[in-house]
């Protein structure tokens, strides 16, 4: 399968969107470890569809949403999301496996060959290249069950799978879905014309940065302050370590050269005549499938010298007695290398200067004052020696240490509580003074306030930059939309304040853009519709066939009262 999954390189990363119903399921879940805990009672996992569900089956779905959810949620497993708990996961878990089960009553299968693709691409994808600090190509496959799955404890068997079920999933979206697409021409034109029609606008923000001045934070309102929400201030394990890192791009002109142009290409040919194009299926002519091996090969043995260097530096540090974390320091300096002493992170998050392989923060954790170093630690394009400087357990700081941002929260909080006050308070006299004829600039102004001529938008507007993050463009579209023409909103609050929009008139839609696009908006709505159509669907089956589950009732008992 590993080498099948080398060979593709298109994944479509739509395939697996229709899984994120998963979000949305039937009993309000929010998204115990992967081989234990949860609210899943051992050797009792229920029944769906009249069927048993097993040991074996229930982890194997668990392994695979916890894959899913890493690729959708920035790289973080879900059992480091403070806000996900075990009952959440274990509630997809089983919708995973309503909908695998259904599909296989359905007769609903993936080949070898699609599954390949679609992980293949997964490899390829430019999240994940960008958190592999790789500017092309794609992750290795070894590196990324070495890098990504087994320090959690899957293997590649489990990335097989979850390619395997999420297209079995995407095909059975299709079909129960299948009723959404029937969409007229003519139902696609009006929807159009109503998510398109611009509204030209004014707005004024009440932004909680204008009344900062007016808030005194005082050494006693700041102790207060920090006791009220003392909770909030608290801090995870931490770690910090230093390392030295051996990184292959260090190594690849000393690798070349070692090799030998004549060796080099005599190495190339000979592995092209033997796989021809197979050998890099991403190149699209015979050139670039040739420099495509030759820069593996290089890498090759950039990687062997890379690793050569980081357990020399590594046998150096571990032979000093007794051992000390400033070894490591004295070491490098002896060989001229670079140390590096991020900030303490947690085991959730990782450094926040760069995005740490799990190998590396898995190693940084295993340290202890007894055993401080840790190498050579493979990452995916580096090898890391490092050294415990110091570990820090979770605690609240004392005020003194954090009495800045203490304080800056302190009076953020009352700007903003000011800044929503003044919002009221204008809205106490706009609507009778635009009544009496004034315009709504002029109301601002002789508020003092400066109100802004936001361009035309439409409720399909992806994006609008002159809001400049001050207020989240869906509450300032519901607030233009709900308004009539020729009037004001009410006032919306924002995290910092508030905003007030005044519609000054609606402009008639563009015919000429309607038809040049509602051929594409036609099918990007059946594709909505049959989601919505695939999600009810979801909610009734779940309704009724998860009630033999341990996890139903644990979801009902949990459920609020009506």
């Amino acid at each position: 399968m590993i080498g099948t999954i080398r060979k593709h390189s298109k994944w479509l990363w739509w395939l697996i969107a229709g899984a994120t119903i998963l979000s949305f399921i039937w009993w309000g879940a929010s998204v115990p470890n992967r081989n234990s805990g949860g609210s899943v009672a051992e050797g009792d996992y229920g029944t769906i569809y009249g069927k048993k569900v097993t040991q074996d089956e229930y982890y194997a779905v668990k392994h695979d949403y916890f894959i899913f959810y890493w690729l959708h949620n920035g790289f973080v497993w879900p059992d480091r999301n403070p806000n996900v708990s075990n009952r959440d996961i274990d509630t997809q878990v089983y919708v995973r496996l309503l909908l695998l089960r259904k599909a296989q009553q359905l007769g609903i299968h993936a080949d070898e060959t699609s599954a390949a693709a679609m992980a293949g691409d997964l490899l390829s994808s430019p999240d994940l290249l960008r958190a592999f600090r790789m500017r092309g190509g794609s992750v290795p496959v070894d590196a990324f069950v070495k890098n990504v799955l087994q320090p959690e404890g899957f293997t590649a068997d489990d990335l097989e799978r979850f390619a395997r079920d999420d297209l079995v999933l995407q095909q059975l979206q299709q079909l129960e879905g299948l009723p959404g697409a029937l969409f007229t021409p003519q139902e696609a034109e009006a929807t159009w014309r109503h998510d398109h029609r611009e509204r030209d606008t004014q707005i004024v923000f009440f932004s909680a940065t204008n009344y900062l001045p007016q808030v005194s934070a005082t050494p006693a309102v700041v102790g207060q302050f920090y006791t009220n929400f003392m909770a909030d201030y608290r801090l995870p394990d931490r770690v910090q370590v230093s390392y030295v890192e051996f990184n292959l791009s260090n190594y690849l002109a000393a690798a070349e050269q070692k090799i030998g142009k004549t060796n080099l290409d005599y190495q190339v040919g000979s592995i092209f005549s033997q796989e021809g194009m197979d050998a890099a299926p991403d190149a699209k002519t015979p050139e670039e499938a040739r420099a495509e091996i030759r820069q593996f090969l290089i890498r090759k043995a950039a990687v062997t010298d890379a690793e050569a260097a980081a357990n020399d530096f590594a046998n150096t540090v571990f032979a000093m007695t007794p051992q000390s974390p400033a070894d490591l320091i004295a070491a490098a300096k002896d060989k001229g290398y670079t140390v590096e002493t991020p900030a303490p992170f947690s085991a959730q998050y990782g450094p926040s200067e760069f995005i740490a392989p799990g190998t590396f923060i898995k190693a940084a954790f295993a340290l202890t004052p007894d055993e401080p170093f840790a190498g050579p630690v493979e990452g995916t394009y580096a090898y890391y020696v490092m050294a415990l400087d110091k570990q820090l357990p979770t605690e609240i700081p004392p005020l003194d240490r954090i009495r800045g941002q203490v304080s800056r929260d302190y009076q953020m909080q009352v700007a903003t509580a000011l800044a929503r006050q003044a919002g009221t308070n204008f809205m106490s006299t706009l609507d009778l003074r635009l009544m009496v004829g004034r315009s709504f600039a002029s109301v601002c102004v002789a508020n003092g306030l400066t109100p802004e001529t936001l361009p035309p938008f439409s409720l399909s507007t992806d994006t609008l930059p002159e809001l400049e993050n001050r207020a989240g463009l869906p509450l300032v579209k519901e607030a233009a939309f709900a308004t009539p023409v020729g009037h004001a909103s009410n006032f919306e609050e924002t995290d910092d304040g508030g905003f007030v929009l005044y519609v000054q008139k609606q402009l008639p839609v563009d015919e000429a853009e309607l038809k040049a696009n509602v051929t594409q908006y036609l099918a990007q709505v059946r594709q909505e519709r049959m989601f919505e159509v695939f999600q009810n669907w979801v909610n009734a089956e779940a309704s009724r066939e998860l009630r033999n589950t341990p996890v139903y009732a644990e979801n009902a008992q949990a459920a609020p009262a009506k």
